[in-house]
Parts: C-alpha cells; structure tokens; sequence
C-alpha cells in the first residue's frame, strides 16, 4: 500500500462521509433522524410496503433499530401494518397517506438532487462512478469482516 492508496481511500472516504453528513443535515432541518430518513425513504418508494427483515436489508440498520423507527411512525399515524396471508409472522410497513403527506418531501428533494447530480456525468462516467463504487464496497467488506488481508495491518 502506497502513500497516495492513503491519500485516496481518506478522499474517497471523506467525500462519502460528506455526502451522508449533508443528507443528515438535510433530514434534521426537516426534523427527522437520519436512520428514520432511510426507513421513511424506503417505505415511500415501497408502494406495496416491506417487511421489517426487507426494509434492515435495504437500509443496512439493525432489527432493533428499524422496530424501534417503524413503532415511532405507527404511533404517529404515519404507518400501518397488514398481514401477510401467506405468512402472518412478517407483517408489511405501510406509509399511510398522513405519513406519505410527510415523507414526500423531503424524500422526492433527496432523489431529485441525487439523480441531477448523476445527470451531470456523462453515461460512460456513470457506469464508471458506480462500477469503481460497487468494487471499492466489496474490497472494503472483504477486509472489514476478514476475508482479506491485502496490506492491512
């Protein structure tokens, strides 16, 4: 590992921490958590609902923190549950319209901004931005869990 692999992963890095801090920011001003941002995210692009197991993968939070978000929205009146009738154990999270009504905004002007900021590269720097990402995430997983040891010390 070379001083400028260094430099790099703490550019890279730092702009992804900067990219998830203005998100944050965002969600705050709108009086919202960032945790319940990416569940309310999640649940208002979902139009048939998710699961609780389905929004953990989707969100990459823990089980008790998405049980902890989603009985908040229900107690708010911004979610309902329903059971499943092939499995009534998974219950799906549901938006209500009163919870659609609050998410709609904050979450339609993040995926407005990301998607203009994407158009801004070319289709070619796009598949490049999201192919070195994609690897850059699963050279980093690799070596975080241990499954690889390429330099790291």
């Amino acid at each position: 590992m070379t001083e400028k692999d260094r430099q790099n992963a703490f550019l890279y890095c730092r702009f992804r921490d900067e990219q998830f801090a203005l998100c944050d920011e965002y969600a705050k001003s709108c009086g919202i958590l960032m945790k319940t941002f990416l569940v309310l995210n999640a649940l208002f692009y979902a139009k048939d609902g998710l699961t609780q197991k389905e929004i953990c993968v989707r969100t990459f939070q823990s089980k008790q923190t998405v049980s902890l978000i989603i009985r908040n929205l229900l107690l708010d009146g911004r979610a309902a549950l329903s059971d499943r009738a092939e499995d009534r154990r998974n219950r799906i999270v549901r938006l209500t319209d009163a919870g659609r009504a609050f998410a709609e905004g904050p979450v339609r002007h993040i995926t407005n901004a990301e998607d203009a900021a994407m158009s801004m590269f070319t289709p070619e720097e796009q598949a490049q931005l999201i192919s070195l990402s994609r690897r850059f995430t699963k050279n980093l997983t690799k070596l975080v869990k241990g499954e690889g040891s390429h330099g790291v010390l």
